[in-house]
């Protein structure tokens, strides 16, 4: 009896081998599980891996005590991950898959290791033990390729509403479809009930394919407009193309060929039409937009209106792609006049110009973390048909619409805005998200304008340029928490039953506000919670900081160790003791001197993909990406070189020091991601959410994207599993009861029903897409389209130039 010699060759190689494994996991366990609870973390690791080392050495005598001990491991596993977790799939997947996998082998070689005295009782549970969790683990293997929402819709859904014959959809004219970024198409020709007969009628090439995916060449984030029978289409390096909205044939394309060291994109466009009347604004307060002379209407009277990567303002003829000559120098208005020092690539123009009135507006992205000298965030507004320069908000200045006198240039290193505007035609009214100073992270040299400005959503008037109001998302922005998209307008219903017109937007930070239009003052609860200060010297920490309460806070949740998550124990263990070695507060844990955590992280929360709405079932549609990023401030070596930091994306994934020239200190940052590559806190990493405005609550919420196309250390996995992905790009919403978004790490652009989130319909891309997708109503056919650019996703290697639309069969 437990003589060796008597079993079995097969089964001596086979608990060995079982015996080898455990002996490993449980020195990873020890080790790790040690560090992590001289940290003050879960003691769960090295407990583990002192009775893994037992179990192994025991397996390595070929003793059944030793399949007994793990079996009693496994148990006590399960009993422990539901006490850390509950009874939530993703985050049980990551502590029991591997455990219930050796589970099945201790089960089968129980009943050889007890022989001959096992009796036949004993044997018979064995297996069927082994045969219980071979079902549960085939099921639970069954359940990563089924979603779970992390809100499930509850009740009845809402029932599609007619396309009024008073408001039919016209055209795709705004980057957001409507001047205020509605994102929604009064169209119900493609419905939630029909949307499984959309297929493919057209695909054109663009000829200009995003060169690299790692945010610092080109990429096509592109939202195309769309008037009468003309597509228009603008490419990462700012050529410009029109096409027949019913075949995709080419009309005309004017070869811009702008080029920039990175950041090479083009969001969007702009469209004017001068024979069309100026609307008349009626809420208080408001000015008439300014008229133009009727003397510069010939030459160019419908116009496309594109910033460049390379700083300049340009007018093209709708009709042909000529420039328009009158506009400008030929064509053309030089955007770097007035900012001072702006060499390529401190200062480039990637979301689309904004048509307010008969005045086009432009911001401008000044790179981050370069340097504490940098061009300007200054606000312009040109005439549309002139390009004279009308305005301009220098938000530096103490007189921000001070005329720029000769030899003079803009207040350098201001808050600038990036991200699309927008414009109500109501009030005359434009609304510009803003972001921080440069440098972001490190706010000592700030000026009480820098304060009042940075990350706030300003309103001005159109015509002039003068201030409104001013509203602040963050004070003293040290997170790189920037107001990433375009500001959409609303009607809200006050909890008094009264409407007021409304702003609402997202930011980074996984906020939502509601603003009154007028006053920008909060329509929902915001608070000013108390936060904790960094180590730095001589930084203007602020106290508080405001929190939306009022709205749902998305992806912002504060963080605990037993958040962490990986696909096996290991990398979950990592990430623990990750997670313990760094300064962690929550939301707003300021940057200092030692490792700190930021969650979300500078590229969000959400971002300029910007909101889509449903004006007739008061709903916002909001994709978010839940990346964190630790970072950590070094005494600067004023020898150091300066060159690393071109102010591409990719300073925001890469290891090393980002030198920030003139401040005291280089920023060491990188994604909070497992050694293979995922990130370190439960899934979803993202998700797509349906907000009911009159209730401020989570109608639905779903994981957007699967793990096909990207997986561990960039090997694409192949597998269909809704794990929930970061997302770059918008979404579309349509009176079919549908919401359209691509966006996603996986090549696809899928609809989901916008009353419950359930996902209806989706079509395979043939690269992955950061763009918008957009609907439109042919005016010669009557067939309603829905159009999508594809060049690529982030961080994929696989690019393309398509834009193809979708029609029913």
């Amino acid at each position: 009896m437990g003589n060796t010699r008597l079993k079995p060759l097969w089964l001596k190689i086979a608990t060995r081998l079982f015996g080898l494994i455990l002996l490993l996991t449980a020195l990873f366990f020890i080790i790790e599980g040690g560090k992590l609870l001289s940290l003050g973390g879960s003691g769960y690791f090295f407990i583990s891996g002192i009775v893994l080392l037992v179990s192994s050495l025991q397996l390595f005598r070929l003793k059944a005590s030793g399949a007994v001990l793990y079996l009693l491991f496994a148990l006590g596993t399960l009993v422990w991950a539901v006490m850390e977790v509950g009874f939530v799939f993703w985050p049980l997947i990551s502590r029991l898959m591997f455990p219930a996998g050796l589970a099945i082998v201790a089960f089968l070689l129980l009943p050889s290791l007890r022989q001959p005295q096992a009796t036949r009782r004993i044997s018979i549970a064995s297996y069927l033990l082994a045969l219980v969790t071979i079902v549960g683990f085939i099921a639970a293997f069954a359940g990563m390729f089924q979603p779970h929402d992390p809100v499930a819709f509850q009740g009845e859904p809402k029932p599609l509403v007619a396309v009024s014959k008073q408001a039919p959809l016209t055209n795709w004219d705004n980057y957001g479809n409507t001047a205020g970024g509605s994102r929604f198409v009064a169209a119900d020709q493609i419905t939630r009930d029909n949307v499984q007969h959309l297929k493919p009628v057209w695909t054109f090439h663009t000829g200009d394919i995003p060169l690299s995916p790692d945010g610092n060449g080109a990429e096509d984030q592109q939202t195309p407009l769309q008037v009468g029978d003309k597509i228009f289409l603008c490419t990462p390096h700012n050529n410009v193309i029109a096409v027949d909205a019913d075949s995709g044939k080419a009309l005309w394309k004017a070869e811009i060929d702008a080029k920039s060291s990175v950041w090479m994109r083009c969001r969007g466009l702009a469209y004017f039409d001068a024979t069309h009347a100026l609307p008349h604004p009626d809420l208080p307060g408001s000015s008439q937009p300014l008229a133009v002379n009727s003397a510069d209407i010939a030459n160019c009277p419908r116009r496309i209106l594109m910033n460049t990567i390379d700083g300049r303002l340009i007018a093209l003829n709708a009709d042909n792609g000529q420039f328009c000559e009158g506009f400008g120098d030929h064509g053309t208005v030089n955007l770097l006049t007035g900012m001072g020092n702006a060499p390529d690539p401190q200062y480039v123009l990637t979301s689309a110009p904004t048509l307010a009135g008969t005045t086009v507006v432009v911001g401008g992205r000044i790179s981050d973390n370069v340097s504490t000298d940098m061009p300007g965030g200054v606000l312009r507004g040109f005439d549309v048909l002139t390009g004279a320069l009308r305005w301009a908000f220098d938000p530096g200045n103490p007189n921000p619409n001070a005329t720029l006198q000769p030899g003079q240039h803009y207040v350098r290193s201001t808050p600038n805005s990036w991200a699309p505007m927008s414009y109500d035609p109501q009030s005359n009214t434009v609304f510009m998200p803003m972001g921080s100073s440069s440098v972001d992270i490190w706010g000592a040299n700030r000026t009480p304008l820098d304060h009042k400005y940075g990350a706030s959503i300003l309103a001005v008037d159109a015509n002039t340029g003068k201030e409104k109001w001013v509203y602040q998302t963050v004070h003293n922005d040290l997170w790189d928490f920037d107001i990433p998209m375009q500001p959409s307008l609303i009607d809200f219903k006050t909890p008094a039953g009264e409407n007021r017109p409304a702003v609402v937007v997202g930011t980074k930070a996984g906020q939502i506000y509601v603003l009154d239009r007028l006053t920008g003052q909060p329509l929902t609860k915001v608070e000013n919670v108390k936060v904790k200060r960094g180590n730095i010297p001589g930084e203007q920490y602020s106290d508080t900081q405001p929190r939306s309460v009022g709205m749902p806070q998305i992806g912002a949740q504060t963080l605990k160790e037993s958040d962490m998550w990986g696909a096996t124990p290991f990398d979950q263990l990592i990430c623990r003791v990750n997670f313990k070695s760094m300064r962690y507060e929550g939301l707003y844990t300021a940057p200092g001197t030692d490792k700190s955590l930021s969650f979300p992280g500078s590229l969000g929360g959400m971002n300029w993909g910007s909101l889509s709405t449903d004006p007739n079932n008061h709903l916002i549609f909001v994709n978010d990406m839940r990346l964190g990023l630790w970072q950590q401030l070094i005494k600067a070596d004023p020898n150091a070189s300066t060159a690393a930091n071109t102010g591409g994306e990719a300073v925001n994934t890469g290891m090393g020091a980002v030198p920030m020239k003139g401040a005291p200190y280089s920023v060491n940052k990188n994604r909070f991601m497992s050694p293979l590559g995922i990130p370190c806190q439960a899934p979803p990493f993202g998700t797509l959410s349906a907000i009911d405005m009159t209730t401020q609550k989570i109608l639905w919420q779903v994981p957007l994207g699967t793990v096909q196309d990207t997986g561990p250390m960039g090997i694409k996995m192949g597998m269909k599993m809704p794990i929930g992905m970061p997302s770059l790009g918008g979404s579309l919403a349509t009176q079919g009861g549908l919401v359209f978004i691509a966006g996603t790490q996986d090549y696809y652009l899928r609809a989901f029903d916008s009353s419950t989130g359930k996902e209806v319909w989706k079509a395979r891309l043939p690269v992955g897409s950061q763009g918008g997708p957009i609907s439109y109503v042919s005016p010669k056919t009557g067939k309603q389209y829905i159009l999508i650019s594809a060049g690529g996703a982030r961080q994929s290697p696989d690019r393309g130039d398509y834009v193809i639309a979708y029609a029913l069969n």
